[in-house]
């Protein structure tokens, strides 16, 4: 099975080979017919960390890192 990937952008880079990327997604509200933005903070290891806040990136599914951390960055996007 293949690996999901998304894109976002790096909001938090204060950890020691861990970012905080929030991803963001448009859903279309099912009364009001408009798109509404939705989004949701993923952790992803970074063995070099060399991303800081603002970078868009790109992140992969991973074996666990840790309790939170089971995505990887892949490379910037």
């Amino acid at each position: 099975m293949p690996k999901r990937e998304l894109q976002g952008v790096v909001v938090s880079a204060k950890a020691n080979k861990t970012v905080a990327v929030r991803v963001d997604r448009k859903v279309a509200h099912p009364i009001y017919k408009k798109f509404v933005v939705k989004s949701k903070k993923f952790q992803a290891h970074d063995e070099q960390s060399k991303f800081k806040e603002g970078d868009f990136v790109k992140i992969r599914e991973s074996k666990p890192f840790s309790k939170t951390k089971t995505w990887e960055v892949v490379y910037p996007s």
